[in-house]
């Protein structure tokens, strides 16, 4: 079976592609393979490009899988919550090339990344749990909280407000918008400026920083797995 996170190294930048049917849905298989591609980027001491199908990062989780069982559901947002927080930590920079819609744990990718580039067009960027019936969990409101910016935080996790990239941009959930032809010229670019930083300082200033938010994701991962998820019903 062909894997749902391929794995292309290149000069010291690997980049891992997400390609799960049309939505890029985000399952236990996927995350899976995403872990795997991040195990080898470590091995080869990558800077590491995540990226999608033409017009779109991910819209979410499998909903096959959130829907067949409140355990499945569960361990699916577990595994999902622990990915965000590895690449958070990653000893390599994380590099998003978002190449459109970028929703729920799609945009929670970009959050989790150390600098994150859209693309200009009619996509919609955010976090629409609200609006499908899922109580927000424990994971997601924290990392938000940390990574959007103050005004928007709110409205985005509360009322489940949605961003077209340039409303992203000013957000929080992206860095920079570029054209689609360009999207991966700009995230090789900015890798090549990468390349410049000292590696283990990079990693050990990462950790400093984000300690506050990596201990609150720990105990919100924990807490998650004891609340069963909340969905309209």
């Amino acid at each position: 079976m062909n894997p749902l996170v391929t794995y292309s190294l290149q000069d010291g930048v690997a980049t891992l592609t997400l390609n799960n049917g049309k939505v890029n849905a985000v399952s236990p298989d996927l995350i899976a393979d995403f872990n795997r591609a991040l195990d080898q980027s470590v091995q080869d001491r990558a800077i590491v490009i995540v990226t999608g199908r033409p017009g779109i990062l991910s819209g979410g989780y499998d909903l096959k899988v959130m829907v067949s069982g409140p355990q499945q559901a569960m361990d699916l947002v577990t595994a999902g919550s622990t990915l965000a927080r590895r690449m958070l930590a990653h000893p390599f920079p994380v590099i998003v090339a978002c190449p459109g819609h970028a929703v729920a744990k799609g945009a929670f990718l970009l959050l989790s990344a150390d600098y994150r580039i859209g693309v200009e067009g009619a996509f919609n960027i955010g976090l629409n749990e609200v609006r499908i019936g899922m109580t927000m969990h424990h994971v997601g409101i924290a990392l938000a909280r940390d990574r959007l910016s103050t005004p928007v935080f709110q409205r985005s996790v509360i009322n489940a407000e949605m961003f077209n990239p340039q409303g992203a941009l000013a957000a929080g959930f992206l860095d920079r918008v570029v054209s689609a032809e360009q999207l991966l010229p700009a995230a090789n670019e900015v890798a090549e400026q990468f390349k410049t930083l000292n590696m283990s300082a990079h990693k050990n200033t990462k950790l400093k920083v984000r300690k506050a938010l990596l201990d609150t994701l720990d105990s919100a991962i924990a807490v998650d797995r004891l609340v069963p998820l909340q969905t309209a019903g």
